[in-house]
């Protein structure tokens, strides 16, 4: 996770592949010619290391790139240099969860599809400790790590309400509203939540009734990112997927594609974007209202 690489880096690796393939040398022949090892320049270009400036610059002039485009990677190698603020939180990211933070950091665009929970990105946080503690009955976890996995998912949704916000649309299955975490005040402050959340121009949370017949597609829970074009250099799409012992960053055209079209599909059964409005008020009155508590109030 240390060397968890952001989209700038993702970016020039990329461009620098694409730059000598156009150039016309294999990884050893290019290698070569600037008395490296082939390793060296395999793992710029999979952004499996950091480059500093002066070496972007000695592929530049050797593929003989325009001043115009050199001008604008070089200012992307600068950029990749810098540090994300997610690395202070590495000792709480294992497996692929580090490369997908620092990669929905600079996404322009995400589509998550949630069955059980809200998704983290719009979580209070209360609601969101409840689902960072739930896991103790398989997996040990101290209350500093879970208080410093609280931190990390609140400095995460920084990203719906900065300047150049990400872009979130959500489906949400009708049961998460249903579902008792942290028992009735803990849900109706979620709800709550949501609501201020779907109000923001960036936010869109559409709700899947659970009595509505749709296709069968049952997934499990994914989020899409996609990313704006920078540095005159596009970037692929990424999917993240999470179950109870893997995660996976996956960015294959056909796997991307996939799950556009699955989430394609299951939006188009949702609640209108009213609808889902209306339904996560009913959601806040019903956990508002004066019933027996849930079992996680025991």
């Amino acid at each position: 996770m240390a060397a968890a690489p952001t989209v700038r880096r993702r970016r020039l690796g990329i461009e620098l592949r694409r730059l000598r393939e156009r150039f016309g040398g294999t990884v050893e022949e290019t290698a070569a010619r600037l008395d490296w090892s082939p390793s060296k320049l395999s793992r710029i270009e999979n952004a499996r290391i950091g480059v500093r400036v002066s070496d972007v610059r000695l592929l530049l002039e050797l593929y003989r790139v325009g001043e115009g485009h050199k001008g604008e990677m070089l200012a992307l190698a600068r950029a990749a240099t810098e540090q994300g603020w997610w690395a202070e939180y590495r000792d709480v990211m294992a497996g692929e969860f580090g490369t997908f933070v620092a990669l929905e950091d600079e996404a322009r665009t995400a589509f998550t599809f949630q069955t059980y929970a809200v998704p983290g990105l719009l979580q209070s946080r209360d609601y969101a400790h409840r689902i960072l503690s739930s896991g103790r009955a398989i997996a040990v976890s101290t209350p500093r790590q879970i208080e410093r996995r609280l931190d990390l998912r609140m400095r995460r949704q920084e990203v719906l309400r900065r300047d150049d916000s990400l872009s979130l649309s959500a489906v949400v299955d009708e049961s998460v509203l249903l579902r008792a975490i942290g028992g009735r005040d803990v849900m109706r402050a979620q709800m709550l939540a949501l609501l201020e959340a779907a109000a923001l121009p960036n936010v869109r949370v559409h709700v899947l009734p659970l009595g509505v017949e749709r296709e069968p597609i049952f997934a499990d829970d994914f989020t899409l990112l996609d990313f704006a074009p920078a540095y005159d250099v596009t970037f692929p799409d990424v999917v993240y997927l999470e179950s109870l012992s893997t995660t996976a960053v996956l960015q294959r055209d056909d796997v991307t594609h996939m799950y556009r079209l699955c989430w394609e599909s299951l939006r188009s059964v949702c609640l209108s974007a009213d609808e889902s409005l209306l339904r996560i008020s009913r959601a806040a009155e019903h956990w508002g209202g004066s019933g027996p508590g849930s079992c996680a109030d025991a």
